[in-house]
């Protein structure tokens, strides 16, 4: 019984800040269409490395949803360390699980988790190096034909008509996007999220903090956690009350950061793909920079912690005060439907296959 009681507390924490998130990244993936990074990220040099970061960081990408992106942008002209930049920032945080982890971490641990992330991604671009870009095939660019040539479509006699047509776009771009987060995005994380949030209760309800706490708060501590996560399939979202989890039952916050960032960096899937499209060695310095600028930031967080008092249960709890109860219920309702709709889907989508 406790155990369900914790779970469902964790699930209503989390609501409010998981739909805000969801909300912003539908929002930006208007803002961010995927010819505009493209554009940026297919010249050489080191800028295109730190772009490539600062594009990905925001995006709402899951690992396996940075895959195909990724690839994408490697087939139109991205260097390998641009490549290899976006894969590691990308799943490693975003609007959305940096709006749950202020919910159920802190503001510390919300601000500090993407700053990682970028330099994980950008020390990683650097080490590889820029090198030529590949060309994207004749078969990759957009097909134009002659009727396409000759007969462009009549553009809009008055500037009311035209107005029109840029609102309705605009309104239907926003549609997709929030659709891209509400639907595709959700039916991808939501076991994951269950799993996550699961595995968090049951950390809360059955583990002592005295059984964590003997790995102590260094190097061993860190070690654990990336050990724990570099085979973890899980997204940034649902690593978030894992990680929760783990910080409220006595692992320090510099063990739990190198969890956020390993984990959702280094799943079988993602490093298949570095080893297939940009080689061994560079596979070799992706997983050197998420591990070892994860210890990095991880002994940085515990000396911030440990210098400036920092009580993370006591600013989460602040948080939570933040929003009303209505609101609370209101998004768990929206959340919890939108997660048993994309489970459904997923569901009939493997029978009918």
């Amino acid at each position: 019984m406790l155990l369900i009681e914790n779970f469902i507390a964790l699930f209503l924490e989390s609501a409010p800040w998981l739909i805000l998130g969801l909300t912003v990244a539908g929002i930006m993936k208007v803002l961010v269409p995927s010819q505009l990074m493209a554009k940026h990220l297919g010249k050489s040099g080191p800028m295109a490395t730190v772009k490539a970061a600062l594009f990905g960081a925001p995006l709402p990408l899951c690992s396996c949803g940075v895959i195909p992106a990724a690839l994408g942008l490697r087939r139109s002209g991205a260097s390998k360390a641009a490549t290899t930049s976006f894969l590691i920032s990308t799943p490693e945080t975003g609007v959305d699980s940096v709006s749950i982890s202020y919910a159920m971490l802190g503001p510390f641990m919300a601000i500090i988790r993407p700053i990682a992330a970028i330099t994980s991604a950008i020390t990683a671009g650097i080490l590889v190096g820029t090198e030529n870009s590949i060309p994207a095939s004749a078969s990759d660019q957009p097909a134009e034909t002659c009727c396409a040539s000759k007969t462009p479509e009549p553009e809009p006699c008055c500037s009311n008509e035209k107005a029109q047509i840029k609102q309705a776009t605009t309104l239907n771009k926003l549609a997709e996007g929030l659709r891209f987060t509400y639907i595709d995005l959700v039916r991808d994380i939501s076991l994951w999220l269950v799993i996550g949030l699961g595995f968090a209760a049951l950390i809360k309800t059955f583990i002592p903090a005295e059984f964590l706490l003997q790995w102590g708060d260094g190097f061993m501590a860190f070690v654990v956690m990336a050990l724990v996560g570099v085979p973890m399939y899980i997204c940034a979202t649902a690593s978030t009350p894992i990680a929760a989890g783990l910080l409220f039952s006595g692992v320090s916050p510099g063990a739990t950061l190198v969890f956020m960032l390993v984990g959702p960096a280094t799943n079988i899937a993602t490093m298949g793909l570095v080893k297939t499209e940009l080689g061994n060695r560079t596979l070799a310095i992706y997983l050197a920079s998420v591990v070892g600028v994860g210890f990095a930031f991880g002994y940085l967080t515990n000396y911030l912690a440990a210098l400036w008092g920092m009580d993370f249960l006591a600013q989460a709890q602040h948080v939570h005060s933040m929003v009303s109860p209505t609101i609370t219920y209101g998004t768990s309702i929206l959340l919890a439907g939108l997660m048993v709709y994309g489970l459904m889907g997923k569901y009939l989508s493997h029978q009918q296959g």
